[in-house]
């Protein structure tokens, strides 16, 4: 359950950054229209920041899966070889948690 919900996210974060570089590309091409030097200079700088971006977060993702991925199998490991521990734990976050919200 935890691991699916943990790629849900990951999944949308990942979807929403590659919305971002495409609307990127997609105002690069409106500016096409712009005449002059400067503006070509401009396109220039844009098209590289974007290939960076691209391979940063092409990176940035496959290490963020993985390391998703093995924070929710350690944890799933840990309740299940210590289930009465990780009942315990819970209960006292719950109780510290509701300890604040009442002071509110």
């Amino acid at each position: 359950m935890a691991r699916q919900t943990a790629e849900k996210a990951q999944d949308i974060l990942m979807a929403d950054f590659q919305t971002l570089v495409a609307d990127t590309e997609k105002l690069l091409a409106h500016t096409a229209s712009l005449a002059g030097d400067q503006a070509d200079e401009l396109r220039g700088q844009i098209q590289e920041s974007l290939l960076r971006a691209r391979e940063t977060l092409k990176l940035t993702e496959d290490a963020l899966r993985e390391r998703g991925k093995a924070a929710v199998v350690a944890t799933e490991d840990y309740v299940q070889s210590n289930p009465w521990q990780s009942v315990g734990i819970a209960a006292g976050a719950g109780f510290l948690l509701g300890l604040l919200a009442t002071r509110r």
